[in-house]
């Protein structure tokens, strides 16, 4: 990971799926933030170069939409029954994670392309839509 404003540089782990925030792609340990520059100012473009991975990044996997995050349970449960019924053939899941509850969509085969067809169909107040592999 490289820091795209101060140029400094450094081979991190990625082992989360997140932060599910708007026009963020990596949340940062201190140790990390300190190493490339960014734990002053709490965020910073970035560059990310990928040096392995357990699986191929840009084909196959298994894939799911993540809708969010809600601090009220009935508030992601309303969420969840309206899409199921929108997206019958898919496996609308309801789950508390670390920010509060959580909606994903796993469509059919936890496909890849469904999955994007989801998530560009989909349209939340409250939080966001995100792409999330699974594997």
């Amino acid at each position: 990971m490289t820091n795209v404003s101060t140029g400094r540089s450094a081979m991190v782990r990625i082992t989360d799926r997140g932060p599910f925030v708007e026009e963020r792609i990596v949340d940062l340990s201190l140790a990390a933030a300190k190493a490339v520059d960014v734990w002053r100012p709490g965020t910073a473009e970035v560059k990310l170069e990928v040096v392995s991975a357990p699986a191929p990044i840009l084909e196959g996997g298994r894939w799911c939409v993540q809708i969010g995050a809600f601090h009220s349970e009935s508030e992601a449960r309303k969420l969840k029954e309206k899409l199921q019924d929108r997206y019958e053939n898919a496996n609308v899941i309801q789950f508390t994670g670390p920010t509060g509850q959580w909606v994903r969509i796993r469509p059919e085969g936890d496909d890849k392309r469904k999955a994007q067809e989801v998530a560009s169909k989909t349209h939340v107040k409250e939080g966001g839509v995100f792409l999330v592999r699974l594997d």
